[in-house]
């Protein structure tokens, strides 16, 4: 009866801490179908693009199972700092993050690889340190396809004019660097008036208007952001320079962003292209590696399943780049560079309800 009462007490010991192996502490985890706690830092929310990402990213957030802990750090990379300290407390899992200052932010994600929480970069990569993935388009795409529109709009000749955005952002280095290559390499008989404007709209107006009292001959304009869009629409129209495409004092304006605004302003024939920037998949595949981190997943350069290429950009660091298509009035090629008209229902800025 003794030995029965034993066994007895071995069975249940050894079944209870089965169940205890089976179980954890209590705490659910990605891999036993509980939802992973994340935290997103959204980079500001003073423009159209970075309020779409917003919007964006509670929805695909829902459809992938995770529980989000969201900031702004409202481009200050001390904010950014802070709010990841914040998420640090939170107890998040993983980390995504857009950081404007791309070689700020070093310290911090050194901090966070140190602490094994795995960080993805949106829209931006940081000149320095390691993130389990960058999730952004071709910046130096933006730049090519923008001059190439306006190279081949104005023939080879006349003035442009740059708003650059920050060139402490390796999205501002990219796209400046990218078109000056190109006007040089393309179209020589192109003079390019570059101006920095740190994605300061108003600075960008102030600038365009300098520009255009002193060169009234210029005849094309490149925003690296749609953060330039209503000033520098506004200062043509007090230049009296705000008219169709087919009239001699028309210039030429190229944006980036392919936020709802720039696709009407093509199809009303105020700007001539935009390059859309995926505020939709930045969102949606963000969240979608940090899931991944968390489950223990890995990736190689490559073709993905979702039409884009990662690449190893330096080591301990892949770029998926996405998708970001020149977008015009016509959807002509123009320069090589084949375009998608305005008015197409796949581009995530004709279907943002």
């Amino acid at each position: 009866m003794r030995v029965r009462t034993a066994l007895c007490s071995a069975v249940s010991a050894l079944s209870a801490l089965a169940l205890l192996s089976a179980c954890g502490n209590g705490s659910t985890s990605a891999s036993s179908g509980g939802k992973p706690l994340v935290g997103v830092d959204y980079p500001r929310s003073d423009t159209d693009f970075w309020n779409s990402y917003i919007k964006y990213t509670p929805q695909y957030g829902k459809q992938l199972g995770m529980k989000l802990k969201t900031t702004n750090s409202q481009n200050d990379v001390a904010k950014l700092t802070a709010n990841a300290q914040t998420f640090i407390s939170q107890g998040v899992k993983g980390i995504a993050m857009a950081p404007q200052d791309t070689a700020a932010i070093a310290p911090t994600l050194a901090q966070l690889k140190a602490k094994k929480i795995p960080v993805v970069t949106v829209d931006t990569r940081p000149d320095t340190g390691d993130v389990f993935m960058v999730v952004r388009a071709d910046n130096r795409a933006y730049g090519e396809k923008a001059c190439r529109y306006l190279g081949t709009k104005l023939g080879g000749k006349g003035k442009v004019v740059m708003l650059e955005g920050g060139l402490d952002s390796i999205n501002g280095r990219d796209r400046t660097e990218a078109f000056n290559d190109c006007m040089k390499k393309n179209y020589p008989g192109i003079k390019v008036l570059g101006e920095a404007t740190n994605w300061d709209g108003a600075v960008a107006a102030q600038k365009l208007q300098t520009d255009l009292t002193a060169n009234p001959d210029i005849k094309g304009v490149y925003m690296e952001s749609s953060f330039a869009l209503s000033g520098t629409l506004q200062v043509l129209k007090q230049k009296r320079l705000l008219v169709g495409p087919k009239d001699k004092k028309h210039v030429f304006v190229v944006s980036n962003d392919g936020i709802p605004e720039e696709l009407k302003d093509i199809a009303a024939g105020h700007i001539d292209a935009t390059v859309s920037q995926p505020a939709d998949l930045y969102a949606k595949y963000a969240l979608y590696y940090l899931k991944a981190a968390i489950d223990g997943k890995t990736f190689k350069p490559g073709k993905t399943d979702h039409h884009s290429t990662i690449i190893q950009v330096r080591a301990g660091v892949l770029e998926d780049q996405l998708s970001a298509p020149l977008v015009t009035a016509d959807g002509a090629a123009y320069g090589g560079v084949p375009s998608v008209r305005s008015d197409d229902k796949s581009l995530w800025g004709n279907n943002l309800g």
